[in-house]
């Protein structure tokens, strides 16, 4: 549950077989791509415009603040556990605290999926400022996949620091570009070159979405916020389970801090799984 990023593309060997003039065989290939890409495109809804400042805020708060006893009582819901130890030396962020390092973009469904749960968790020890929406490319799996995007954001916390890289647009334009520091230890852990990858401290590490985004399909940003209220719901047991996940990966680098977070019965279950 992952997307590839971008490569050269290798060199391609012709199949044109030899009864057929290549010039025959590319306009046949031209008439069959144009046919595909037109249904796609009829039968593909646009995106949908990204809300005001003000509204998206109104939606970080309201999934960034839902009651513990929820998170308790859905667990790891129906989330899967990609999450891995790793070993390397503990990488820490801009301000010298424990480093939660992100790399995604845009137009990929499974960032779009996971920024879900990773906004829910990391708002559990820091705050958000400048999240906007957006949404997956609709040429992709699970077009038009509601999300945010951390491009102009901040986030600030005493227990962490949050590193975030979105590399392309939803049109896969490039925007950012990893360090050098950052690359490594994409290089180093990111053994499936796919996106989302996600960096705890060198501590943990995993690549590709937690859960899988079609049960987002359809959804407004509103329809997702709204889910998450409901504990029965199937985005609030992918997304939560899988906010939860994360949280005790994270609670392993602070330390068990803070203790509200890290010393309920569910996150300690979770971070003995980790190891």
């Amino acid at each position: 549950m992952a997307s590839k990023r971008p490569r050269p593309r290798p060199k391609q060997v012709s199949r044109t077989p030899a009864w057929l003039p290549p010039a025959a065989f590319a306009g046949g290939l031209a008439v069959v791509v144009g046919i595909f890409l037109a249904y796609r495109w009829y039968t593909t809804p646009a995106a949908p415009p990204p809300l005001q400042p003000n509204v998206t805020q109104v939606l970080v708060d309201a999934i960034s603040s839902l009651p513990a006893s929820e998170f308790d009582g859905i667990g790891q819901g129906t989330a899967t556990q990609p999450i891995v130890k790793v070993s390397g030396k503990p990488a820490t962020g801009p301000t010298g605290k424990p480093l939660v390092f992100y790399e995604g973009a845009e137009y990929c469904p499974y960032c779009a999926a996971e920024r879900w749960p990773m906004i829910i968790a990391l708002s559990r020890f820091g705050t958000f400022s400048g999240l906007a929406t957006t949404s997956s490319s609709s040429t992709d799996v699970y077009p038009n996949t509601p999300t945010f995007t951390f491009l102009h954001a901040s986030y600030t916390s005493q227990y962490i620091d949050f590193v975030s890289v979105e590399t392309s647009d939803r049109n896969q334009n490039p925007l950012q570009t990893p360090t050098t520091t950052e690359q490594a230890m994409v290089d180093a852990y990111d053994r499936s070159n796919s996106i989302p990858f996600v960096d705890f401290g060198n501590r943990y590490a995993f690549s590709g979405s937690t859960f899988i985004p079609d049960i987002l399909a359809g959804n407004s940003w509103q329809d997702v916020a709204s889910a998450l209220q409901s504990p029965s719901s199937p985005q609030a047991k992918a997304i939560l389970g899988s906010a939860n996940l994360l949280t005790a990966a994270i609670c392993k680098l602070t330390g068990d801090q803070p203790a509200a977070v890290c010393s309920s019965a569910t996150i300690q279950a979770l971070e003995q799984k980790l190891g």
